[in-house]
């Protein structure tokens, strides 16, 4: 069978274009001597479901060198805080994870707080000053990082050294791919059901030193009420931990967003970005349609990118929990 031809929209063009241009660059600067400056790096933002971790991951593939490292910005900033520990400087957990990296690949970039700015301006100086290339996906343009109107301008001084490093490009294309179906494997080969879960039954697994009250867990599988696994203060460090053993999700009782504290919407948003980016099979049992369970999606960050992504969920008519 011939392999798929994926068509490009007008904006994707744009940026693979961009992206080869990086890889050639990075071909040439191996094939001749590493005192060569590094290319420049690239930003690419857009809504979600435009194909901007598609074309990072097509460029990925086409720099052939041990030398690059990909993380989703969620996984880098849990083993980044947890080196910090170890090692006792930003600058020594940054030098672990990145080693003699070339190139450094961040899917989702974000900054939402204060805190996170204060780490990723740290951050970024440091991999500014190394001769790597970076290059990242994010839903906001740089200027729309951090866009608390109270903390913003605390981040102006790193966007602009983001402007400085990185060209931009938007990937901003009218089609959120992610509505049109069609895959079935990994995330997407869940369901989201309006209804109830009859999965019966209690276990208790420990989690951030806590203890998940769960409706089941066999063979990888874990069934849990959303109450229980977003109603807890956890990290999305500690839904990485838990997503190394459980590789299918169910997730029963899922409330309105707008109906619930904001801490718990953003720990789903969370959870659905961890398991999008590993690809494991998440159903939901919930109160309401999609259209319906992001009412208020202005309320919570990146929510409308959650709901992108639940999209790819497959919505029988008549479904129980298995």
């Amino acid at each position: 069978m011939e392999p798929l031809e994926i068509v490009l929209d007008a904006d994707q063009r744009v940026a693979a274009e961009r992206l080869d241009a990086i890889a050639a660059r990075l071909g040439k600067r191996r094939l001749f001597h590493f005192g060569q400056r590094a290319p420049r790096g690239l930003y690419l933002y857009g809504g979600p479901g435009r194909g901007k971790t598609m074309l990072m991951n097509r460029f990925l593939d086409s720099v052939h060198t041990d030398r690059k490292r990909r993380y989703h910005f969620h996984e880098f900033f849990a083993r980044l805080n947890a080196g910090i520990h170890e090692y006792g400087t930003i600058d020594a957990s940054a030098d672990a994870l990145i080693g003699d990296a070339e190139l450094i690949c961040f899917d989702e970039f974000h900054v939402h707080d204060s805190g996170d700015a204060r780490l990723v301006a740290r951050l970024l100086d440091h991999l500014f000053a190394r001769p790597v290339t970076l290059v990242v996906t994010s839903n906001y343009p740089p200027q729309g990082l951090l866009p608390n109107p109270l903390m913003h301008d605390l981040f102006v001084p790193t966007i602009d050294r983001i402007l400085e490093h990185l060209d931009v490009v938007s990937v901003n294309g009218p089609t959120d791919y992610r509505s049109l179906g069609g895959r079935h494997t990994g995330f997407a080969a869940g369901h989201y059901v309006v209804g109830d879960c009859t999965t019966a039954g209690a276990v208790d697994l420990p989690v951030a030193h806590r203890q998940l009250h769960a409706r089941a867990l066999e063979n990888g599988r874990l069934t849990v009420d959303f109450a229980e696994l977003c109603g807890i203060p956890v990290s999305a460090a500690d839904y990485l931990e838990l997503a190394r053993t459980v590789h299918s999700w169910v997730l029963c009782d899922v409330p309105p967003m707008g109906t619930v504290p904001e801490d718990w919407a953003m720990r789903f948003v969370n959870l659905v970005d961890v398991l999008y980016d590993a690809d494991l099979e998440l159903s939901i049992f919930a109160q309401v349609p999609p259209a319906e369970l992001g009412s208020e999606i202005k309320r919570v960050p990146d929510l409308y990118r959650t709901l992108s992504r639940l999209g790819e969920l497959r919505e029988p008519a008549n479904l129980e929990a298995r």
